[in-house]
């Protein structure tokens, strides 16, 4: 097919017969026009979950530039922070990574670029697996079950929300696409921002669909546990209100998890380690990283972790308080190892790039901190402070990576108070703490207020507008203009 250089619309969220612009997993996504199965529905959800994958070159062929070959959570949500650096030894390799950790990108960075393309391209997959599943006649065509439709749309409901979440918190006003973009003239009305909140009411409107189309059990099935199930929509649910500051409906929505069997695991690293996948209590939702399939879904970033990507900052490693064992399960200085993202204690995985860990996005600890900062955001000390001290109190109960337990006295409980700054600070350090290198610490600093502040005191170059990442200036031009920029880039 001839190419078209317009890039967001054209060639990400529209003409769904350009099958050779997409990668072999989405095979059937072109078949609009022809012969629709349940082969072509479910394939039209499952590829959609592909672009949560950190499987390399899934939107290019080593377009580093563009910021393509993997996603990029790890540089735009830790590297930007003050928790990572973007190698173990300083040089100028990908020199477009230095420029996020250092605060000097422009529009035309990568970082930004394939964030978004990542993002679009599985919306504009998902949109067609909708209307599939939404037309009347689904089942009589293709003989799919009520069940399984109602289970598919489910899914496919929850994965537009979440890469819309991506979208609206890392870019504010964005184009909202719900359906298939099928001409060039319609590409172009719609490539243009929609209000933030208008994008979270949507975000949200689609978890209420979701909840209501998902089995009500832990896992959707229990022979592909890695799908979407009730509790991911549950905790995406807390999640954006969190986000919102809809502080009264964080509580009762984790509260939910629990009765969906979910809970804090024993050990802290049950949550990362590659064995115990699918059989801890805590993740709710994962990708589902294989070795030696076809097509091959391995988690490839491990590989450029053993070309030296990806090292914890210094002021990170000292944030830690004394014998705390959540820090070398994240992070092996001596043998310089990231062990959550390595899913291994040993160096395991290091430079595979078909490794078998999984990512994971949610977990029951991340929520539970939800609902403390609610909690506290709504004058309910005791309680914040409670789940607080649940979360040290694992940490400091957890074998640690030596196989010991840690010295007594570790992490001792947060002391009662009703002052709400005091708590909250504590609530800030937990976070870092218990989620370091899980993609959160940027986006928390930013909803916090405190990035300018924190950035600054780590020595980064963050001024106001980098609140905000920019829309990619190939986006804009591809546009003719209709698509606007964020505010000082």
């Amino acid at each position: 097919m001839k190419k078209i250089f317009i890039t967001l619309l054209i060639t990400s969220l529209c003409l769904v017969s350009c099958q050779d612009e997409l990668d072999t997993e989405a095979t059937g996504l072109s078949t609009k026009e022809g012969l629709v199965t349940a082969a072509v529905v479910e394939n039209s959800i499952s590829s959609s979950y592909q672009l949560l994958s950190n499987k390399l070159n899934i939107l290019g062929e080593w377009n580093w530039g563009g910021g393509l070959v993997f996603q990029n959570d790890y540089i735009m949500q830790d590297i930007a922070s003050d928790d990572m650096e973007k190698k173990w030894i300083s040089d100028g390799d990908q020199p477009w990574i230095d420029e996020i950790n250092n605060f000097t990108f422009t529009s035309t960075n990568g970082g930004p670029n394939g964030l978004w393309k990542y993002n679009y391209e599985g919306i504009k997959r998902l949109n067609l697996g909708i209307e599939l599943l939404t037309r009347s006649d689904i089942e009589t065509v293709t003989g799919i079950s009520t069940a399984r439709k109602n289970q598919l749309l489910g899914e496919a409901y929850f994965l537009r929300s979440f890469y819309y979440f991506s979208l609206v918190t890392n870019f504010g006003d964005v184009p909202l696409i719900v359906k298939p973009v099928e001409s060039l003239e319609e590409a172009f009305k719609v490539s243009v921002r929609a209000d933030k909140a208008v994008v979270w009411d949507k975000i949200k409107a689609d978890l209420v669909l979701a909840q209501a189309l998902l089995p009500n059990t832990k896992y959707s099935s229990t022979t592909e546990k890695w799908r979407v199930s009730k509790g991911a929509v549950i905790a995406l649910q807390a999640k954006a209100a969190l986000y919102t500051q809809k502080w009264s409906e964080v509580a009762p929505l984790v509260d939910q998890l629990a009765t969906l069997g979910y809970g804090l695991d024993a050990n802290y690293f049950d949550n990362f380690s590659t064995s115990k996948e699918y059989s801890d209590n805590e993740v709710i939702f994962s990708y589902d990283h294989q070795s030696n399939v076809t097509p091959r879904r391995g988690n490839g970033i491990c590989a450029p972790l053993g070309w030296g990507f990806f090292a914890p900052s210094t002021d990170f490693l000292n944030s830690f308080e004394a014998n705390d064992p959540r820090k070398l399960y994240t992070v092996d200085v001596t043998n310089q190892n990231i062990n959550k993202m390595l899913g291994s204690l040993d160096g395991t995985n290091k430079g595979n790039d078909d490794a078998p860990n999984n990512k994971v996005y949610l977990r029951y600890a991340d929520a539970l901190l939800w609902k403390a900062e609610a909690l506290n955001e709504g004058g309910n000390y005791p309680g914040a402070i409670a789940i607080i001290n649940q979360i040290r109190l694992r940490a400091r109960t957890t074998i640690t990576a030596l196989g010991t337990l840690p010295p007594a006295g570790t992490l001792p409980d947060r002391p009662a108070s009703s002052d709400k700054a005091v708590i909250k600070n504590w609530l800030i350090a937990e976070r870092r703490a218990e989620l370091g290198f899980e993609n959160q610490r940027m986006l928390d600093l930013k909803r916090w207020g405190i990035a300018k502040q924190v950035m600054t005191a780590h020595g980064k170059n963050f001024q106001d507008k980098h609140m905000l990442y920019p829309i990619p200036q190939s986006e804009i031009d591809a546009s003719a203009g209709t698509l606007t920029q964020n505010a000082g880039y």
